[in-house]
């Protein structure tokens, strides 16, 4: 986190964060004579209402009526998120659901990212998000065939995590040793490489030494190809705004209702998060969509450098950003572990 704003003393610092947290907690305007008791800065509710009026001139607060306190502004929750000093703990049982739920034998990035974004709206009470690492861009790292009675299926483990399966028609009475042999050279041929670099792989080895078994491996590759290069967002917990009464307005919770339904608007964001390491926190009208105006971001990369995918929560800008941000990041973390040991 960075450093304290350097226009803001160390005075006007700690009663800036003493009414950013009260505000997140309550969303009721804050006036002096609380802050005099809340801020421990043993100051006179004169003084503080100085400070008040400074920190609204430099554009931290706003006073919604005119014989009401202040509440924050889109800068002073950028101030409160920047200053924040280290890394919240997360509570034991929140703690613990996140254990049970990874600790539970999940197969594939896609099972796993479903399971994830409800566990993360369950544990913030916000929306949460997810947007899977681009398999067919990636390289395989598994590929083989599997005899399963009178059927072959091909699986195929890609860096990311994600798995595809696929049968595959293969001659009657093959040989359990011919199949083992195939699958090593399906492996031998595609490991390391992407999709289209493995069909290629095939192709040459086919010029080479024409073998129909062997193009019926690459064909299925070619269908997975084919089958879903589109990326898309996982969402869990929307309801959760809808309960949400930080939204001042209720136009305000349709618009990010609104946002969330246009997947290639969210894609954008997504995107921009995942390229930002640890963790990206986007405030009101930091969000490039309008419609998030009111809303802020948590978003974190997971998966690894070349394979990465992104996991956040979407809430109002009065959001608990500690806990959330402690959220996202402790999930993020055992995503990326769990997608290290799909890998194998």
């Amino acid at each position: 986190m960075q450093e304290p704003t350097s226009e803001l003393s160390g005075r006007k610092a700690a009663i800036l964060r003493a009414l950013v947290k009260h505000y997140i907690r309550t969303g009721e305007p804050v006036g002096s004579e609380m802050l005099a008791q809340a801020s421990g800065l043993h100051v006179s509710s004169a003084t503080i209402r100085t400070e008040l009026a400074a920190l609204e001139e430099l554009g931290y607060l706003t006073q919604p009526h005119t014989s009401a306190g202040r509440a924050p502004t889109d800068r002073a929750y950028r101030f409160f998120v920047d200053t924040l000093s280290g890394r919240t703990r997360m509570r034991e049982t929140e703690r613990r659901a996140v254990v049970a739920f990874f600790d539970e034998a999940l197969s594939d990035v896609d099972e796993i990212l479903r399971g994830t974004t409800h566990l993360l709206s369950r544990l913030t009470r916000y929306a949460s998000l997810a947007l899977a690492p681009r398999a067919h861009d990636s390289p395989i790292v598994r590929c083989e065939l599997i005899g399963l009675g009178s059927a072959t299926l091909l699986l195929v483990v890609f860096e990311t995590g994600q798995v595809e399966k696929r049968m595959v028609e293969l001659p009657d009475g093959l040989a359990a040793e011919d199949l083992d042999q195939l699958s090593r050279l399906a492996m031998e041929l595609t490991r390391g490489k992407t999709l289209a670099e493995s069909k290629r792989a095939i192709e040459e080895r086919l010029r080479q030494t024409p073998d129909e078994v062997l193009g019926r491996v690459g064909d299925a590759l070619g269908l997975i190809e084919e089958s879903g290069t589109a990326e898309h967002v996982v969402l869990g917990g929307v309801a959760n705004i809808a309960a949400e009464e930080a939204f001042h307005r209720r136009e305000s919770l349709q618009q990010v209702y609104e946002a969330l339904e246009r997947e290639s608007a969210i894609l954008g964001m997504l995107r921009e998060a995942a390229v930002l390491e640890p963790l990206s926190v986007t405030i009101g009208r930091e969000n490039t969509l309008p419609e998030m105006w009111e809303a802020s971001v948590i978003a974190a990369p997971f998966g690894g450098t070349g394979a990465s995918g992104t996991i956040g929560v979407v809430g109002p800008t009065r959001m608990d950003y500690a806990a959330a941000i402690s959220a996202v990041r402790v999930v993020a973390e055992r995503l990326s572990a769990a997608v290290e040991a799909l890998r194998g």
